[in-house]
């Protein structure tokens, strides 16, 4: 198949998603209007995501078809363990590029205990957040097609799942959460440090400029096929979907429950 004609199959399954163009909890969200329990319920459950991401990404790690795929998953995992980027530190002190490769490994540098820290002046403590049976249905849910899709042994699917969560994330979701964040940091919580989701929020922006490049890169893989890459990024984001849509069906019954 031709480059040009495969990449109007992949905008049409993954920048025509729902998800994408229409995430109707995000949208909510950055109007600032989230009350303590709306972010108390969306930081246990994205932590309960952000941690087990870590089990779907060592699967893809060790299903890697390439050498360069296997290395390109275990800088995604170093990093969410905590081994630091070596490129040039922003404002607070974390680098956004680089690689792990040589770096530092801090403790409080990984992706959970930044998100731990974070949820201190909520009430929310180590305890309350990141395993299994803190996560609803919808966010259990995601996590599984995660391992099953993002995971897979099959590196068709496995990419196509990682094409749409690179362009998922890169989407403008972290945009909408800070802003919303930002509003009850001011309104609410000064101590809230919003760190976490900016970071992610950067290397999102660095990342969508390189979408179009891995498109590239996963028509070389060894036995790659075009069908099982569109249905393992269609089957990816509708995963996603169900996260967000469970997200919003919580917000929904809690202002029904407090009415």
């Amino acid at each position: 198949m031709e480059l040009e004609q495969f990449r109007t199959r992949v905008r049409d399954v993954v920048e025509h998603h729902p998800v994408v163009v229409h995430n109707e909890y995000t949208r909510w969200f950055a109007k600032g209007d989230a009350d303590v329990d709306d972010v108390r319920h969306l930081t246990v459950q994205f932590s309960v995501f952000s941690h087990l991401f870590v089990e779907a990404q060592l699967r893809k790690v060790i299903n890697a078809a390439d050498l360069d795929t296997y290395r390109a998953g275990k800088e995604i995992l170093l990093n969410e363990l905590g081994v630091l980027f070596d490129g040039r530190a922003d404002r607070d002190g974390v680098a956004t590029e680089g690689t792990v490769d040589g770096s530092r490994f801090r403790f409080n540098a990984a992706h959970f205990e930044w998100l731990v820290r974070f949820a201190a002046p909520l009430g929310i403590g180590f305890g309350d957040m990141g395993k299994r049976h803190h996560g609803t249905p919808s966010t259990l849910h995601f996590c599984d097609e995660l391992l099953r899709v993002y995971g897979s042994d099959d590196a068709s699917t496995a990419e196509g799942a990682s094409y749409a969560v690179e362009h998922w994330a890169a989407a403008g979701f972290w945009k909408e959460l800070i802003a919303g964040l930002s509003a009850f940091k001011s309104r609410q919580c000064p101590t809230l440090h919003l760190g976490f989701w900016i970071w992610h929020d950067r290397v999102e922006d660095q990342h969508a400029a390189h979408t179009e490049d891995e498109l590239e890169e996963a028509l070389r893989l060894p036995g790659f096929d075009h069908d099982r890459f569109l249905q393992g990024a269609s089957e990816m984001l509708d995963g996603v979907a169900v996260f967000w849509d469970g997200l919003w069906h919580d917000h929904l019954a809690h202002i029904g429950a407090a009415a």
